[in-house]
């Protein structure tokens, strides 16, 4: 779930069982390497995620062309378009999963420096078998500790992990197995792991897919608090136009290229969207 552009991931350190590894060994090397708590950075206003004059071709097929972009911390970017419109495209190049033409930096505009970007990433669907004994406790303390989750299970970790969870709304979720999870249960168990620790650029493909209006507005006020109580920016790609309209900061209609970028008011009201939607936007009642 956690990308880093220009770097290689750092490998964890393994730890070497000889004999029986007891308990209190286990928890006082959790207190010595603490679980990472998200630490509370306002966003400053000066982080920018730019990408320029990005351009991916597939053979003589152009999939995206002269894509630019400023994505800057604080703020809730929400990409739309129609199916085929160079959405999951776009989100690949970023991930550096797509080779592409031109540039992506994460820039600090107080001295203009460019730093090290540190991406967060929530997919569309994870596939999980229905009946794996894996629980949620399983899948993030083997992503974020140092311990093997094959030993006993930790008291000190698992309070660590469900403070972590209740962030989002998920900390009666910790015993649960990954099959038992409702969609928008796992995106929420996902969105913890992709903010362990927190990412310079989160990135959210299509995640309220599948879930209901009261998972989906949910999903949508836990990223409005995360963009105000973190410096991290978000780009989502969504097909829900309602929830972009009230929370979005800012929208990008996509075509193979940016066709209009600004508020939601100034995209969801100009000629290009009418031009890709058929119509104007009119919000549902709540």
């Amino acid at each position: 779930m956690k990308r880093q552009k220009g770097t290689v991931q750092p490998k964890k350190q393994g730890i070497r069982i000889e004999g029986a590894f007891v308990e209190e060994q286990k928890e006082e090397l959790l207190r010595r390497r603490p679980y990472r708590r998200l630490p509370k950075t306002k966003p400053c206003g000066f982080h920018r995620v730019s990408m320029s004059h990005i351009t991916v071709k597939a053979g003589m097929t152009t999939l995206l062309s002269d894509v630019s972009l400023d994505i800057f911390c604080g703020k809730l970017t929400v990409i739309i378009g129609k199916n085929g419109a160079g959405k999951s495209t776009l989100i690949k190049s970023v991930l550096g999963e797509m080779p592409h033409e031109g540039t992506i930096e994460f820039r600090d505009l107080k001295d203009n420096s460019l730093r090290r970007l540190t991406i967060g990433y929530v997919p569309q669907q994870l596939n999980i078998e229905r009946n794996s004994p894996v629980s949620v406790y399983d899948l993030i303390a083997g992503y974020t500790s140092h311990v093997p989750v094959f030993l006993r299970k930790s008291r000190v970790l698992s309070e660590q992990i469900k403070e972590r969870l209740a962030m989002f709304d998920a900390a009666a979720l910790i015993d649960k197995r990954l099959g038992d999870l409702s969609g928008g249960e796992l995106q929420r168990v996902l969105l913890t792991i992709a903010c362990t620790p927190v990412p310079n650029l989160l990135i959210l493909d299509e995640p309220v897919s599948g879930m209901d209006k009261n998972g989906r507005e949910l999903f949508y006020r836990i990223l409005h608090e995360l963009k105000l109580e973190y410096d991290m920016s978000i780009i989502l790609v969504s097909h829900d136009l309602d929830l972009t309209a009230r929370y979005a900061d800012s929208v990008v209609l996509l075509d193979k290229t940016v066709l209009k970028e600004g508020t939601p008011a100034q995209v969801m009201e100009s000629k290009e969207f009418r031009e890709v939607f058929g119509c104007g936007f009119t919000a549902s009642a709540t």
